[in-house]
């Protein structure tokens, strides 16, 4: 048999060599134990990391424009309802008492109010020398007759007695040559008003107040906001209210 040639033999010893040697696969690098993560427990998701939140910019400021709106909301809203809806009187003077106090604090019902037997009622009207508004209760309306009995101390309505715990003490015959009639017819329309202290209260007894019409009620008293001990509630513009012998 004939030899291959030696350029032959060399070319199959390459092929044979290049077709059948291994070439290694090239693999990530391991990362070595210490720095590797655990791995979180089973069945139970693995902790997120929260960046912490940036404020943007303008955010302060923003948060008081805000809070600076809703005072304005809130100071526009009491201010319409004091205004429409009720006010707050001052007392200066004790024809009210025991019931009400010198230096009292009253919040008054100005709106839908409707005048009713046993109401404390604040009133202008000017008369003799009184030029504020006055606190007194409202022992009769319109329609109604009452007749005072100085010698029992006892006021009758359409002829019926009223009980009157909330006097200070039994009423005598004022000495004003103005309050010296003992019986009114009340017109339709107007009130007739008394202090709780009898012996010092200009009221309807005056003849240059007499009966009042109902146009001069400023509101009905409904509670009082100070003193706290007081308590039952004005904002705009305390007026003070003089509710003794000189108002």
């Amino acid at each position: 048999m004939g030899r291959f040639p030696s350029h032959f033999a060399a070319g199959q010893a390459a092929l044979s060599i290049g077709g059948y040697s291994p070439c290694p696969t090239p693999t990530a690098p391991r990362t070595p134990p210490s720095r590797r993560r655990p791995a979180p427990p089973r069945g139970r998701p693995a902790p997120r990391r929260r960046r912490p939140r940036r404020k943007r910019p303008g955010a302060f400021g923003a948060d008081v424009y805000t809070w600076l709106q809703a005072l304005v909301v809130a100071l526009t809203v009491l201010l319409l309802f004091f205004t429409f809806f009720g006010r707050v009187i001052g007392v200066d003077g004790h024809s009210m008492d025991p019931t009400l106090n010198d230096g009292d604090l009253l919040f008054l019902q100005c709106v839908g109010y409707e005048p009713q037997q046993g109401d404390v009622v604040v009133l202008h009207k000017d008369f003799g020398d009184i030029t504020t508004p006055i606190v007194k209760r409202v022992i009769a309306v319109g329609g109604q007759t009452v007749e005072i009995d100085y010698t029992t101390s006892t006021v009758y309505v359409d002829g019926v007695p009223l009980e009157e715990d909330y006097i200070l003490e039994p009423m005598e015959q004022p000495d004003s040559p103005y309050a010296q009639g003992t019986y009114w017819e009340v017109p339709e329309g107007s009130v007739f008003v008394m202090g709780d202290n009898r012996n010092n209260s200009a009221d309807s007894r005056d003849n240059r107040l007499g009966p009042v019409d109902e146009r001069y009620i400023l509101g009905k008293a409904i509670c009082t906001i100070l003193p706290f001990q007081h308590v039952a509630w004005s904002t705009k513009g305390v007026k003070t209210v003089r509710l003794g012998q000189n108002g």
